[in-house]
């Protein structure tokens, strides 16, 4: 009788459900895609001499892939990660959340986990849906790093519509 009792109530859980519960359809950037990206971010920074690391991010802010460009210090990885981690999780380029925190020094969320306020990340589109973001670091000033970041996505730009 129990049981019975069990299976009832859980039937009526579950028809009360909205009609609209359904599994979600995202788009996602595959590995090919970031290694599309990390690619021509190195290239374009390599032949304006700079020697960079790029991280790209997927939808959660994960690492979907990481490189350490040839002659970069070992601290470009790490903040190539962070700038791409601070560009998807706010949904803006890492140096407009740098400018926020610049206007108002008090901005707590700098100091939670990966965030880090230093211009070099995008955040990667397929329309207006932020699907991940990619992170340079090592060029000499993080508008440089944006221009390879730019550069990375620019060459997928055809997938992400």
């Amino acid at each position: 009788m129990r049981g019975l009792f069990a299976v009832s109530i859980v039937s009526a859980c579950v028809a009360s459900l909205p009609a609209n519960a359904q599994l979600l359809s995202q788009k996602a950037i595959s590995a090919g895609m970031a290694l599309a990206i990390a690619e021509t971010a190195i290239a374009t920074c390599k032949t304006n001499g700079y020697a960079v690391s790029v991280s790209v991010v997927g939808r959660a802010g994960e690492v979907i892939l990481q490189v350490r460009g040839d002659g970069t210090g070992p601290h470009t990885m790490e903040n190539s990660f962070r700038k791409a981690y601070t560009s998807r999780t706010f949904r803006q380029t890492s140096g407009d959340f740098a400018k926020r925190y610049k206007d108002d020094p008090q901005l707590a969320l700098v100091w939670l986990t990966n965030v880090v306020a230093a211009q070099g990340a995008l955040p990667i589109k397929a329309g207006d849906d932020v699907i991940g973001a990619v992170g340079v670091s090592g060029a000499p000033g993080g508008e440089k790093d944006e221009v390879c970041a730019k550069a990375g996505i620019d060459k997928v730009a055809d997938q992400l519509k």
